[in-house]
């Protein structure tokens, strides 16, 4: 997989000091330039925007997945909520 390059207003390459998740699909980069002469810092925003080709796993492997990265209060209450149907 290709990574994804980010670079400052000057041209050169920044570096990925810190990556604040706002969301599953969308995180807040914070940057530092590379050339120590400019040594500018800024946030950029990433956000996924849509895919190329589908996943190949199943839907209940992305359920899963998805069911383990919450809290465990969060997944309380989802049990909750799946528990009136």
């Amino acid at each position: 997989m290709k990574q994804k390059r980010i670079f400052c207003g000057c041209g050169s390459r920044a570096r990925i000091t810190k990556t604040n998740r706002l969301s599953q699909n969308c995180a807040d980069v914070y940057c530092q330039c590379t050339n120590p002469d400019c040594g500018h810092q800024f946030v950029a925003f990433s956000h996924y925007h849509s895919p190329l080709s589908p996943s190949a796993k199943t839907t209940d492997e992305l359920a899963s997945a998805l069911i383990k990265s919450l809290t465990p209060e969060r997944r309380k209450d989802l049990h909750n909520q799946l528990s009136l149907f």
